[in-house]
């Protein structure tokens, strides 16, 4: 039987695998012993809000499996697939001081052999939103994680809430497909200053990151004028101003949605229905998103 301890691990952190047939029979090994296992997929340049969603792995499994892959198909030619921050040496230190069980770090090749031809079609929580300006992106999201999903066989992934439509479209996946697998939201990991924390952070200047947490800022107070009967067009609208005048060059979307759905809300009809807002807006070069409950 293996045991969660450093012999387990590497000099630099967790045990690392770079296939699909070692990442099974590493799990495979688990299951004879009865234990329960959790996946954290990610994209590495791993920070707090990351580590959480460990944690949280740890809290309902006995093993803890986290992947690191940079998936170039949920990327457009013209966005940072390239320049996409890379720290694996970094990212085991971090995932040892966890206690994590075993990273799986493989190659673009692994997961999109020569002659893979087969792309998941996302419909229902991905329409709109995200897919208005990223119409690419769905698909390449559920496509590898439906790939990780089926690679591990974990009882349960766990995916940060920061990313909120992502979440709603695994969960409609991993339904759709009957995958046994539990799917999990963490809460977003924000920074003291209210901005929700992501590997993009990097990005800005610190110009820019001064101005970063009116996002949060600005889907609190429209959170709250909802909540004090304001109409939603108004609300939005109030907070889209805001958001400009704060420095960011453009708005891709702030809106709000069914938090289960993610359809459109155009009214307050329904007492009770849980709501969510969402937005993505650009900060020089950098692209931000962020969400809230209602």
């Amino acid at each position: 039987m293996e045991t969660n301890t450093a012999a387990a691990h590497t000099a630099t952190g967790p045990a690392i695998v770079r296939t699909v047939a070692d990442l099974r029979a590493r799990v495979t090994g688990w299951r004879r012993t009865g234990d329960r296992i959790a996946m954290v997929p990610t994209m590495g340049a791993l920070h707090d809000g990351h580590l959480s969603l460990v944690r949280i792995g740890f809290e309902r499994a006995e093993r803890v499996v986290v992947s690191i892959f940079v998936n170039p198909t949920q990327f457009a030619p013209h966005e940072d697939f390239q320049s996409y921050p890379r720290t694996e040496v970094r990212d085991m230190e971090l995932l040892e001081l966890l206690g994590t069980d075993l990273v799986f770090a493989p190659s673009a090749a692994e997961m999109y052999p020569p002659g893979f031809a087969t792309r998941i079609e996302t419909a229902g929580p991905a329409l709109g939103l995200e897919s208005d300006s990223r119409p690419h992106f769905f698909g390449g999201v559920a496509t590898v994680v439906a790939k990780l999903l089926v690679a591990a066989m974990p009882d349960l992934a766990i995916f940060g809430e920061k990313d909120y439509q992502q979440l709603a479209v695994v969960r409609r996946m991993a339904r759709d497909l009957g995958l046994p697998v539990e799917i999990v939201g963490a809460p977003t990991v924000r920074e003291p200053d209210g901005l929700a924390m992501s590997s993009r952070n990097a990005y800005l200047n610190p110009e820019e990151r001064d101005v970063a947490p009116v996002l949060h800022d600005v889907l609190m107070q429209t959170a709250a004028a909802l909540r004090d009967g304001v109409p939603p067009d108004q609300a939005l609208d109030d907070g889209r101003r805001a958001i400009l005048a704060a420095g960011f060059r453009a708005l891709d979307y702030l809106d709000l949605r069914d938090a289960q759905t993610l359809e459109p809300i155009f009214d307050r009809s329904a007492p009770g229905r849980p709501l969510r807002l969402l937005v993505a807006a650009w900060l020089g070069r950098t692209r931000l998103i962020d969400n809230c409950a209602v």
